[in-house]
C-alpha cells in the first residue's frame, strides 16, 4: 500500500446547524485542500480541527465551549494540532472565543472563510489569527475551483447569504450581514460543475432563499427565475429550495411549483407563530391571515406540495389564546412535516433587550409537547396517505438492511426499498409502508 505523503496535513470538521453550514463546510475542507488538507473522520486523526458553528439554538455558545473543552487533551498531546472556530458563533463571539480558549488558534467568520489558508498560514507560524470581517469582495469569487472529485447525487448550493428582515429573535443579520445574492451566472456554473460530477438533485440554499436577486446580462433575476433557467441543465432532474419568508413569496415563484416540472413539491415557509400579536412582536411583517390565504394560493398552483415550517413557542408575552391561535393555523395548514421551539434570547437581538416578561419554562414546555403532538399526527397522516401510491426517488445510498437502497422522494419521505438499483437512479416506486419517519416499498420495472 502506498504511504500518505509525508506533507498531507489532515483537517477534521465538525458542523453545526443549517444546510448553509453544511456547504460552507464543504468550501472551507476544499479551501484548506490547497494548503495540503485531505478531511479525516475523527478529532484523533487531525492536525486541524476545524469546528462550524450555529447560533441558531439555545446556549449555542456554550456548547462550542463545552466541545472546544474535550480537545484539551488532543492539544496537551500534540501542541502542533490547529485548533480553528467557524461560523456564526465565531462571528458573534469573536474575541471572547480565543479569551476563553486560549488553545483556539484561529476564529474565522461565515463571510470570511475564504480567506482560511491565509489564517491557517499565520496560525502556523504561531500566531493568533482572527477574521469576523464583512469583506467586500465576493468570497464565492476568491475560493478555488471545486475539485472534480465525483460527488453523491444530491447536493447544496448557496446562493443567497445574509437577511435584512431583523426577525426580533433571530441573529442572521448580525452574523451573516445583509441580504447579498450571488451572480447568476456564478450559480449556473456551479450547478454545472455539480452535475459534471454526478449531481442529479441541488438544493438552493438561502438564509432568506426567496428574496434571491441576483446580477445577469440585462438586469436582475429573481429566484423564479434561476430554477427555470437552472431547469434547463441536462443531468439536473430535480430543484429545491430553502430557506424562504413569506413576504417573498412572489408570484412567479407561485407559478413555478405548479409550471417547472423540475422543481420539487416541497416548500419550508416558516410563519413562527399563528397570533397577530406575536408576529407584530417577532416583526415579521405579515399576519396569521396574509400567511394562510399565500398557503392557498401555493396550493392552487402545485395541490399536492408538501408543506413545513418553523415555529416558536413561549415568545414573551405569548398568551394562553395566542398558542391556541398558533394551533388553530397548524390545524387549518396541515403540514406534511414542520420544526418547533422554546423561545430562548439571542444575545443582542431585539427580543433579548426588551422587559417583557419571559414565559415560564413549564408553560412553554407543555405548549411545544402540544404543539409537536399534532405537527407529529399531521406528519405520519401525510406519510401514511403515501400508501399505495406512486412516487419518484432519488436513491442515494445502501440502506442499514442487506440489499436494501434508501432515496428521497420529491415529497422529500426518505423512501427504503430492498432491490437491485444504482445511487444516483430514479426510479418510480409504489409505497406499500409508512413507518415512523420513512416510507417503504417496491421497485416499478
Amino acid at each position: 500500500m502506498a504511504e500518505t505523503p509525508s506533507n498531507t496535513k489532515k483537517l477534521y470538521i465538525k458542523t453545526y446547524g443549517c444546510q448553509m453550514n453544511v456547504y460552507d463546510s464543504e468550501r472551507m475542507a476544499e479551501a484548506l485542500g490547497g494548503s495540503g488538507y485531505t478531511e479525516v473522520s475523527s478529532p484523533e486523526e487531525a492536525d486541524m480541527i476545524l469546528l462550524n458553528t450555529c447560533h441558531i439554538r439555545e446556549k449555542a455558545a456554550e456548547k462550542v465551549y463545552s466541545e472546544l473543552g474535550r480537545y484539551k487533551d488532543l492539544k496537551l498531546a500534540n501542541p502542533d494540532l490547529k485548533i480553528g472556530v467557524a461560523g456564526c458563533v465565531a462571528q458573534a463571539e469573536g474575541e471572547e472565543i480565543m479569551r476563553r480558549q486560549p488553545m483556539v488558534d484561529l476564529v474565522v467568520g461565515p463571510q470570511s472563510y475564504h480567506r482560511l489558508p491565509e489564517l491557517e498560514a499565520k496560525a502556523g507560524h504561531g500566531q493568533k489569527a482572527l477574521d469576523t470581517d464583512f469583506p467586500e469582495e465576493d468570497k464565492f469569487e476568491k475560493l478555488k475551483a471545486r475539485p472534480k472529485a465525483k460527488r453523491a447525487p444530491a447536493a447544496f448550493l448557496t446562493v443567497q447569504e445574509g437577511c435584512d428582515k431583523f426577525c426580533a429573535f433571530c441573529v442572521v443579520p448580525y452574523t451573516r450581514g445583509a441580504e447579498v445574492s450571488r451572480p447568476v451566472e456564478r450559480v449556473l456554473a456551479e450547478a454545472r460543475d455539480l452535475v459534471e460530477r454526478g449531481v442529479r438533485e441541488i438544493t438552493l440554499l438561502g438564509q432568506n432563499v426567496n428574496a434571491y436577486h441576483g446580477a445577469a446580462k440585462g438586469g436582475t433575476w429573481g429566484l423564479a427565475q434561476l430554477i427555470r433557467e437552472l431547469a434547463k441543465v441536462d443531468g439536473l432532474e430535480r430543484i429545491r429550495f430553502t430557506t424562504s419568508h413569506p413576504n417573498d413569496m412572489e408570484d412567479d415563484l407561485i407559478a413555478a411549483h405548479g409550471d417547472c416540472g423540475k422543481l420539487m413539491p416541497y416548500l419550508h415557509l416558516p410563519v413562527q407563530s399563528g397570533s397577530d400579536k406575536i408576529l407584530k412582536a417577532m416583526n415579521r411583517k405579515h399576519t396569521a391571515e396574509e400567511y394562510l390565504r399565500l398557503i392557498e394560493r401555493i396550493r392552487a398552483a402545485r395541490p399536492d406540495i408538501a408543506m413545513s415550517g418553523d415555529f416558536i413557542v413561549g415568545f414573551p408575552g405569548e398568551t394562553d389564546q395566542d398558542f391556541e391561535d398558533t394551533m388553530s393555523l397548524v390545524r387549518e395548514v396541515k403540514y406534511a412535516s414542520a420544526f418547533s421551539f422554546k423561545y430562548s434570547p439571542r444575545p443582542g437581538t431585539p427580543a433579548a433587550e426588551k422587559e417583557t416578561k419571559m414565559i415560564e419554562p413549564d408553560v412553554a414546555s407543555e405548549r411545544l409537547y402540544r404543539l409537536q403532538e399534532l405537527i407529529t399526527a399531521q406528519q405520519h397522516a401525510f406519510q401514511d396517505a403515501m400508501v399505495g401510491r406512486e412516487v419518484s426517488v432519488l436513491f442515494e445510498r445502501k440502506g442499514r438492511m442487506p440489499g436494501q437502497m434508501v432515496g428521497k422522494s420529491e415529497y422529500l419521505h426518505a423512501v427504503h426499498i430492498t432491490d437491485d438499483v444504482d445511487v444516483g437512479e430514479i426510479a418510480r416506486v409504489r409505497i406499500t409502508e409508512s413507518g415512523p419517519n420513512s416510507l417503504g416499498g417496491v421497485l416499478l420495472r
